[in-house]
């Protein structure tokens, strides 16, 4: 049985992690309301340009001729995963989940006798990827300096893979990040973003009678880049808002058990404390009682 001192100070090893879990907490749920306004604030621009490119998309055939980030190369045998994570821990399984969906991707299609290749977003999951595939690293975005995920990543990101893409290194890329639901719920989302899928049309705008000028594979040519930029934009705000929202919820989890293990502590020191005076009282008695 651990003594009244240890006992003591384990208490307040306790109490003092729990100040500094509380304190994380509060300024998890401080970013969160920034990060979650941001990340809704960009979802209809988002949605609106995904209507317009799926407007023009239905209008072309898409042939050896199309731009090449809607055409694709022809092949399926390079597959590039673009893995965001975040650059710092205590957000639960907020990175792990992430992973294990581009984990399992991975092992899908190599079990398919694709190549996979990686590319990485944020220092978090790295050593993960690097020890189980490790020649698999693309290439790594750095993310350490951000305090605030922004369009200058997105667009840095994008015309990375668009230079990569244009080099022949991979044919297919998917995205992995986790969509912000709610403080509680984070979903880890896989998406392919090139060559970019063609949005479909909503049935209430398909039918309606538009003429383009320039005409539509010339404003999709111009248009996709953006769009590319745009779906990495909203990615990095989803995962965001996600990291916050779980950092928040794991560190409430942590306060809560930490109090737990307090009231805990703290009933068997009385207990121990108890049964010291109580055996020191027998002591003084019997000793009385000999004199």
């Amino acid at each position: 049985m651990a003594s009244l001192k240890e006992l003591k100070l384990r208490i307040n090893s306790v109490k003092s992690t729990q100040k500094i879990t509380k304190a994380k907490q509060m300024v998890a749920a401080a970013k969160l309301r920034k990060a979650q306004a941001a990340a809704e604030a960009a979802r209809p621009y988002a949605q609106r340009l995904a209507q317009v490119m799926g407007s023009l998309a239905s209008r072309i055939t898409v042939s050896e001729n199309s731009p090449r980030l809607l055409a694709g190369t022809g092949k399926s045998q390079v597959h590039l995963l673009v893995v965001a994570n975040s650059d710092r821990g205590l957000c639960g399984a907020f990175n792990s989940n992430i992973l294990k969906a581009a984990r399992a991707k991975a092992q899908a299609l190599q079990a398919e006798g694709k190549t996979v290749l990686f590319y990485l977003i944020g220092r978090k999951g790295r050593a993960v990827v690097r020890r189980e595939f490790p020649k698999a690293v693309e290439a790594e975005f750095d993310t350490t300096s951000v305090r605030e995920p922004g369009f200058a990543e997105a667009e840095a990101i994008a015309n990375e893979l668009v230079a990569l893409y244009e080099a022949g290194k991979f044919d297919v890329a998917h995205l992995f990040y986790s969509k912000f639901r709610s403080a509680l719920l984070q979903e880890p989302t896989t998406q392919q973003i090139i060559p970019v899928p063609a949005p479909k049309v909503a049935a209430e705008t398909s039918g309606a009678v538009v003429e383009y000028e320039p005409d539509e594979e010339e404003i999709l040519a111009a248009l996709l880049p953006r769009y590319l930029r745009t779906q990495l934009f909203g990615a990095l705000l989803e995962n965001a808002a996600s990291e916050q929202g779980a950092s928040m919820t794991a560190m409430d989890n942590a306060t809560r058990n930490a109090g737990d293990l307090i009231n805990k502590l703290t009933v068997q020191y009385n207990r121990s404390r108890q049964a010291a005076i109580t055996t020191e009282l027998i002591e003084i008695i019997a000793g009385a009682e000999a004199l």
